[in-house]
């Protein structure tokens, strides 16, 4: 096990959509992971350590609602960007006025989550590197309010508060609320083959308010 840290995080809507809807974003219930896994390293990020989520604490009720948002139907071509990286010539722009479309998205409103992760040591560390002295780092941007880039629940619109949670105690909003099974969940990417970026599932069981991703079964 490595070093661990608690990290509060809190905003008015999150967005953590499932893979399996293509067109309309429709959120998972709570936090993913993956999402966990991204605000911690929008606030600190090193090649000498990798984060690990073990749990994510939901402190308020789920709430979701609907909005309609403005979105483009294309993306720039990468072999339109090789055409003009090597001199030709080829457009490299959307035109909004043609590929705007308008989707429906259902949303999380009104989110608190304490996330419980803790962090190891990568074989890119440098001699110089420890797990005291990252920690002492993270602590300091976490009090400070320092990022990298801003935290995001989901989707860029959506942005992340944060800041350190020192309680030793987490109480949830599902304190006596038992078992609450959300199937099959999104758990991280496996990015060990770059040619072949592949997702991992687990099955998301929130015990009183409690994700704990520790020790679960991942399904690729």
């Amino acid at each position: 096990m490595g070093v661990g840290v608690k990290v509060k995080v809190w905003g008015p809507y999150a967005l953590f959509s499932r893979p399996e809807l293509k067109v309309e974003r429709y959120s998972y219930d709570v936090m993913t992971p993956s999402a966990a896994r991204g605000i911690l390293e929008a606030i600190y990020w090193h090649p000498g350590m990798r984060w690990v989520i073990d749990k994510i604490y939901v402190n308020k009720p789920i709430q979701f609602t609907s909005i309609r948002r403005n979105e483009v139907k294309s993306k720039v071509s990468a072999s339109n960007a090789l055409t003009v990286l090597n001199g030709g010539q080829k457009d490299l722009f959307i035109c909004t006025k043609t590929d705007i479309v308008q989707r429906a998205s259902m949303l999380l409103k009104d989110v608190e989550y304490v996330i419980n992760a803790h962090f190891e040591m990568t074989d890119k560390a440098n001699a110089s590197d420890n797990p005291g002295k990252f920690k002492d780092i993270i602590i300091r941007r976490l009090r400070r309010g320092e990022c990298y880039f801003m935290p995001y629940f989901g989707c860029r619109e959506f942005p992340a508060n944060f800041c350190l949670c020192e309680d030793e105690v987490i109480t949830t909003a599902y304190e006596t609320d038992g078992d609450r099974d959300f199937g099959l969940m999104l758990y991280d990417m496996d990015y060990s083959d770059p040619e072949n970026i592949e997702p991992m599932f687990f099955r998301a069981v929130m015990r009183n308010g409690v994700l704990d991703v520790r020790n679960c079964e991942v399904i690729r």
